[in-house]
């Protein structure tokens, strides 16, 4: 029973507490009551908390827009984090793509030049994706753990504090109301006085007098009570504001860390690509007009250290010249050549070659520019230029 009435007394006063609080709110929002300022320090310090807390918050959500584009995967991973459970591995979008190449390019033949292209690049792909996974779990350990955790942490304490100082405050302001109005009923009280009633009316003046004096002796106290437990939050909230300043300075060093990981999976990609074109050895791309190579030939997208420099674009086709190429087909002679990439025959008329073997290369007047008669042994066919290199 006694704890009962505890908490109904306890739950009177919290109640009467909210409501002294709302109507001095209200108050101020009206114009109707003072409002204490805080100073300006402590200002510029909740400034700038709410200031970090909302950007961090942008630059939180839209990193990991960057690292997990897919919104579904985002949220899943979310309802993980929440759960406590690690979340199930999913094959990323470099990777996916790189299965789907080598199973392309087994599909077509590993000893075709395309499906040989296809398997080398979806192992590079394979390659991208790890490194991109990898970005992802260094990223969300060293940069978007801190800031969530900020977030989640160090800011929800501040804003505790900051609105039980909200509240310290309002406390202050209600307590200052109170006084002023106990001390303007003094003043009226004092100026009664003069004219002092008689009889018991007199007895009714004096109590009158005694409670109000009392009040305003109340009124004074909570004054310096709130003041004091003002001041005592404000300093706690002004401690807790001033480590905005080495929250700065820890997510500066998480930022560093995020860029060195960009830089690494930046740098791990160029080098996947740069011995991927090694390996193809700036593979051609073919620019057919029609089913018999007639009208023109596989040209490579890049041509060092091999013949055909310079690459002149024609209505047939792209038509590759050198002064190696120019001398051979003005002499009646033959050269050796080495073969760059294989290249499968697509008629009778041509010759199928594999990358590295050397034949024997003349020209017949009247032949495609863009072709030369290639020999292996007792097999002659047409073969194109610039799957060849000239050997000296």
């Amino acid at each position: 029973m006694n704890i009962m009435d505890f908490n109904v007394k306890k739950l009177a006063a919290d109640a009467g507490t909210f409501l002294s609080r709302a109507v001095q709110f209200t108050e101020e929002k009206l114009g109707q009551a003072e409002k204490t300022e805080l100073d300006a320090h402590l200002e510029n310090l909740l400034s700038k908390a709410e200031c970090t807390k909302i950007w961090t918050e942008k630059i939180m959500k839209q990193t990991e827009v960057l690292l997990q584009p897919n919104p579904n995967a985002r949220i899943e991973e979310f309802v993980y984090e929440k759960l406590d459970r690690k979340a199930p591995s999913r094959v990323n979008n470099p990777e996916l793509l790189g299965q789907y190449m080598i199973d392309a390019g087994t599909e077509f033949g590993p000893g075709t030049a395309y499906g040989n292209a296809l398997i080398k690049c979806g192992e590079t792909q394979k390659r991208i994706g790890t490194a991109d996974r990898e970005l992802i779990q260094t990223s969300a350990l060293n940069f978007l753990t801190p800031l969530r955790n900020f977030i989640e942490g160090d800011y929800k304490t501040i804003a505790k504090e900051r609105k039980l100082l909200q509240n310290k405050r309002l406390d202050l302001d209600a307590a200052k109301t109170r006084l002023k109005k106990a001390k303007t009923a003094e003043a009226k009280s004092s100026q009664l006085n003069s004219a002092r009633p008689e009889g018991d009316n007199m007895v009714n003046f004096f109590y009158m007098l005694n409670f109000l004096h009392v009040k305003w002796l109340k009124s004074e106290q909570e004054v310096r009570i709130t003041q004091s437990e003002f001041d005592r939050q404000a300093e706690i909230t002004r401690l807790l504001l001033e480590g905005i300043s080495s929250t700065h300075a820890h997510h500066l060093r998480c930022l560093n860390d995020f860029v060195e990981a960009q830089m690494t999976y930046y740098a791990q990609c160029y080098q996947y690509m740069l011995d991927l074109q090694k390996q193809l050895g700036s593979f051609p791309s073919s620019y057919l007009c029609n089913n018999n190579h007639n009208a023109g030939t596989p040209v490579p997208s890049a041509l060092p250290n091999v013949i055909g420099s310079s690459a002149m674009a024609s209505t047939s086709g792209l038509v590759i010249s050198s002064p190696n190429i120019s001398d051979l087909k003005e002499s009646s002679g033959s050269r050796k050549a080495r073969v760059l990439y294989d290249y499968d025959a697509a008629n009778s008329t041509e010759l199928s070659l594999l990358a590295d073997e050397v034949i024997t290369v003349f020209s017949i007047f009247g032949m495609d520019s863009d072709w030369l008669m290639g020999e292996r042994g007792n097999q002659k066919g047409k073969v194109p230029i610039t799957y060849l290199e000239l050997l000296n």
